[in-house]
């Protein structure tokens, strides 16, 4: 196609969730009040994991690493938003468009990496408790497998002509939905996203799956000490799974199509999962409830001495 007529796109517009303001204002305050507790969420859990010395097992640093990553993938995308709610110039220009897809990109990845990497101890701990202390690392490979994939993906974005329309049907810049405004065929791009993306996701949760029911099996059958705080963990991480790896699949594993539910499902997994998995660590795991109470404790024991 002969893009020398058409004016280059240097900015997207995002399409209103409503064309109402008091819609707009009430999706404002709801946005904000679960950002905010995913937010104070998984800085709680950071803080844990951090001053609670009974938890200085890998599990426990790779949470907070995922606790860390949660909270940029949050803020790479939801504060775009709240500004759009209440903002007449409801645009981004093309860098931070470009910007906003790396960053949501590789942290995305990451974390679905860094659940990988939990199954991993997971399994370790329970099939070869011997060896978990020299089998597990701290170096956290997934950060490179992140940066890798965000990499790949914006790079096969970039080289695409954009020369309008420039209205994007989301509250923050997607991938698939980016890819449609260029103004050429984009089938082999989208395969390439998919395969490289998509494909990705599904594998990871497929295997994932897998390692969690042997690791179920292998509780089940042997694990005679321990055997309700283990199934808790393993019931826990299922479930983040399960929230993150459903709704991500949905959206990148399939032709990049619109479909009427695709603005329902970024809004879960950039802002209902976010905010529900801190509250499903702390309310589940039993050695974060432990933790949590013995922090509490502390805080208590200080504030009466303090007083005293």
């Amino acid at each position: 196609m002969d893009n020398r007529n058409h004016s280059v796109v240097t900015r997207f517009v995002f399409m209103s969730f409503s064309e109402f303001l008091e819609v707009q204002v009430s999706l404002f305050f709801l946005m904000l009040v679960l950002y905010l507790i995913s937010l104070v969420g998984n800085v709680v859990i950071i803080t844990i994991t951090v001053v609670d010395p009974a938890l200085g097992y890998p599990l426990y640093f790779f949470l907070r690493n995922l606790s860390f990553l949660e909270i940029g993938y949050t803020s790479s995308a939801i504060p775009e938003m709240l500004v759009n709610f209440l903002s007449k110039d409801k645009s981004i220009s093309f860098l931070g468009c470009a910007m906003q897809m790396y960053f949501f990109t590789f942290l995305g990845i990451t974390e679905c990496c860094l659940l990988a990497i939990m199954a991993y101890d997971r399994y370790v701990t329970i099939c070869h408790p011997l060896r978990y202390r020299t089998m597990m690392s701290r170096m956290v490979l997934a950060w490179l497998g992140g940066l890798a994939h965000s990499a790949v993906q914006i790079g096969l974005l970039l080289q695409l002509p954009f020369c309008g329309p420039n209205v994007l049907d989301n509250f923050y810049c997607d991938v698939p939905q980016v890819i449609k405004l260029a103004c050429t065929k984009t089938h082999l791009v989208e395969l390439q996203v998919v395969f490289n993306g998509g494909v990705l996701l599904v594998m990871i949760f497929i295997i994932l799956l897998i390692s969690y029911a042997i690791i179920l099996f292998k509780i089940r059958t042997y694990l005679t000490e321990g055997k309700h705080e283990a199934l808790s963990t393993c019931g826990t991480q299922i479930t983040v799974v399960c929230l993150i790896f459903t709704p991500c699949i949905f959206i990148y594993a399939r032709p990049f199509q619109k479909f009427t539910l695709d603005k329902v499902v970024s809004v879960i997994y950039t802002v209902i999962t976010p905010m529900l998995n801190p509250m499903i660590y702390m309310l589940r795991n039993a050695e974060m409830k432990k933790a949590i109470r013995r922090l509490m404790r502390r805080v208590l024991c200080s504030k009466r001495e303090i007083n005293t």
